[in-house]
């Protein structure tokens, strides 16, 4: 082993990446806070909101100009003479805490100075039905409220494929729900997402005042693409449809079956499994069948974002990791968190290396990576970052042949410090 690692000592020097940059779909909405305002406009929901007292969810995930989005959705409300405020609505997340889930919301820039609207958060709920034996919860404040506003991006789900899957419907039926709506929709893992949730929400729909639903698009460059208001009765359609258009245009890494995926960090906001599942081609669930694309070897996660405050929920996911990730880890609220969703698997620790030089050595002997020339080696910022990736020489030729790959110039790998130097991913 030990020459065999004095060999990757010299590899390394001879492993050539490339920056390249994908052709993804990248139309945006330029004035966001203006087509929100417009669409719920469209809605002609005015009289339903004057002298209302309306709640407004705000969610766990990073999503592009979320805290102007709610802002405006607030302004809106307030335009029509309501009186609006916004709940947290993020099942268990933020360790399943008041405090917790209002510093997540803080994080992404969404306060009540900003917004301009109380922020009302508690982890009590109340049942407000049941259907097919299934009880259904929502958060105390909104259940109570005179009218509700859903607002959420669409997105595929990490852990099933779905009429529905992260979207208004799971807002209601998992965000709304707080830690026991999460619980009840986890019951069975994967399939009682897929199953419960539609009926969860279809319930929540016949029970609580929802008076609109606003959906949130991105592009490929986690930019806002579109923004769809919807009355009560288009929800059902509305989220659907607009998944099926956002697995169109999703952006994915252009290659199969690499020997090295290397993740620079992880985290909620960019996941709900710190690492999209369907990004890094590995599900990870016991009796589900394993994704096709892109197959890594081996996959190292580097580093945690800021924004996931300690949640390292997903790591189980990557085969190595590194003392600098670990040390960040809250392991109370990753186990909130993954304790809720019962996928214990990916909580498992990866093996823990020193620092990104160590993992990448033991990453390469992993995968039997003997020929530098050969490497198949991506390097990702994270899983919502696939506008601009690093490539090695052993992937040069298919990305070439690529129409939608455009090269923008070569790179080596850099230490300092026994870590990767920052790269460059804008384009």
């Amino acid at each position: 082993m030990t020459n065999f690692l004095s060999e990757l000592v010299k590899m390394f020097e001879l492993i050539r990446m490339a920056k390249v940059a994908q052709r993804l779909y990248s139309k945006r909405v330029d004035d966001v806070v203006g087509e929100v305002k417009r669409q719920m406009e469209r809605l002609g929901i005015e009289r339903r909101l004057k002298g209302k007292k309306i709640a407004i969810t705000a969610g766990s995930r990073g999503i592009a100009n979320i805290a102007e989005i709610i802002k405006g959705v607030v302004e809106f409300v307030q335009n029509c003479g309501g009186e609006p405020f916004v709940f947290p609505a993020m099942g268990s997340h933020g360790g399943a805490t008041e405090k917790g889930q209002v510093a997540i919301l803080r994080d992404y820039g969404i306060t009540e100075e900003f917004v301009g609207a109380p922020i009302l958060a508690t982890m009590d709920v109340e049942r407000v039905g049941i259907v097919n034996g299934i009880p259904v919860y929502a958060d105390k404040f909104a259940a109570n409220a005179d009218g509700i506003i859903v607002v959420n991006r669409i997105k595929h789900h990490t852990d099933f494929s779905g009429a529905h899957e992260s979207g208004l419907f799971k807002m209601m039926a998992v965000g709304m729900g707080k830690r026991h709506g999460a619980d009840v929709a986890h019951t069975y893992k994967a399939w009682s997402l897929k199953n419960f949730i539609p009926k969860m929400a279809r319930e929540i729909l016949r029970r609580l005042p929802i008076v609109a639903g606003l959906a949130i698009v991105e592009n490929a460059y986690h930019e806002v693409a579109k923004l769809v208001a919807l009355r009560p009765r288009e929800i059902e359609g509305g989220d659907s449809e607009l998944l099926r258009f956002w697995k169109r245009i999703r952006p994915k890494i252009p290659f199969n079956h690499l020997d090295v995926l290397i993740v620079e960090q992880m985290g909620k906001n960019i996941s709900g499994t710190g690492m999209d599942t369907k990004v890094i081609g590995r599900l990870m669930i016991t009796g589900e069948n394993e994704l096709k694309h892109p197959m890594p070897r081996v996959i190292l996660v580097l580093d945690l974002t800021k924004e996931t405050h300690g949640n390292a929920a997903g790591l189980g996911l990557a085969d190595i990791t590194t003392k600098r990730l670990i040390s960040k880890v809250n392991w109370h609220d990753t186990h909130v968190n993954v304790f809720t969703s019962g996928f214990i698997e990916r909580d498992r620790i990866p093996v823990v290396a020193e620092n990104d030089r160590q993992a990448l050595e033991w990453a390469l002997e992993i995968a039997k990576v003997h020929d530098p020339e050969k490497a198949r080696i991506v390097r990702i910022r994270d899983t919502n970052t696939l506008g601009v990736i690093y490539i090695s020489q052993g992937l040069w030729d298919e990305a070439k042949n690529n129409a939608r790959l455009r090269f923008l110039g070569e790179e080596r790998l850099r230490f300092e410090d026994g870590n990767l130097t920052p790269v460059d991913y804008s384009l």
